[in-house]
């Protein structure tokens, strides 16, 4: 069910002092410099009115994102779904904690460039029908997110619901053998997430990001992971005191254009 909130965006802040200069031979590419090292995120998917998302894209794009990065928080990427029916935009934000998150965002709220921002875009009626919101932390095996433009890719948001008691046995499965046979597969590990605690249903709940260069070796990486001996042998393993994901929704997106992480 949709959570609808309050029209209030926010974002973060890259900060610190000049960047060390790199050795001649040693140059370092913009898209491998990390983002930031957030250690606590939230997701978040905005559902627009038929015929706004254009309209929304341009207010993150023009203004949004940095506004965001005044109020101290970090823009880890931004997508759209390969099928977007529902003219979705679903985006990742990173912070230190929950209580920095929080003095962000009302800070943000108060500014008086966003206020100004935001009554504008609303000039042709109003953008953003309804918002949902999700807290989460790294998995003590996630890969950390860097800035990256490795397009043209495709992100698979994977949301797995755990049978009560089983998230442990899932993450454990994960760790040891899933994200290695993964990779060996043509999977590319983007990161991997725990809820917040506050969040309902936190303790069975896993989601992850992986990416493939397009569909058709998303469908080929799948076929070979599910054929995999290693695949096959970790699973039944895994599932000797019973079975440990009760249920899976996956997404399939596309960055956007000013998407930090493509």
């Amino acid at each position: 069910m949709k959570k609808i909130l309050y029209p209030v965006l926010a974002l973060l802040c890259s900060c610190g002092g000049p960047q060390k200069k790199q050795a001649a031979e040693e140059p370092v590419a913009e898209a491998e410099m990390l983002v930031s090292e957030p250690e606590y995120f939230e997701l978040r998917t905005y559902y627009c009115y038929p015929g706004k998302l254009e309209d929304l894209l341009s207010r993150f794009e023009d203004h949004t994102m940095a506004l965001f990065e005044k109020h101290g928080m970090v823009n880890m990427a931004y997508w759209v779904p390969l099928e977007n029916s529902e003219n979705k935009l679903v985006y990742l934000m990173g912070y230190p904690d929950r209580a920095s998150r929080d003095r962000s965002w009302a800070a943000f709220a108060e500014d008086p460039e966003w206020k100004g921002v935001w009554e504008a875009s609303r000039a042709n009626g109003p953008i953003v029908d309804s918002v949902t919101q999700h807290f989460m932390t790294y998995t003590d095996y996630s890969p950390r997110m860097a800035a990256a433009d490795a397009s043209p890719r495709i992100f698979s948001l994977r949301t797995y619901y755990t049978f009560p008691g089983k998230l442990e046995g899932l993450n454990a499965r994960f760790r040891d053998h899933t994200m290695e046979i993964f990779t060996r597969n043509g999977m590319t590990n983007i990161g991997y997430f725990l809820m917040d605690p506050e969040d309902p249903g936190h303790e069975n709940i896993l989601k992850y990001l992986i990416t493939f260069p397009d569909t058709a070796a998303r469908t080929a990486s799948w076929k070979s992971f599910g054929d995999d001996p290693a695949w096959k042998a970790a699973y039944e393993n895994s599932i000797r005191d019973g079975r440990l994901v009760d249920s899976i929704t996956a997404d399939l997106l596309v960055p956007t254009r000013f998407s930090p992480i493509k």
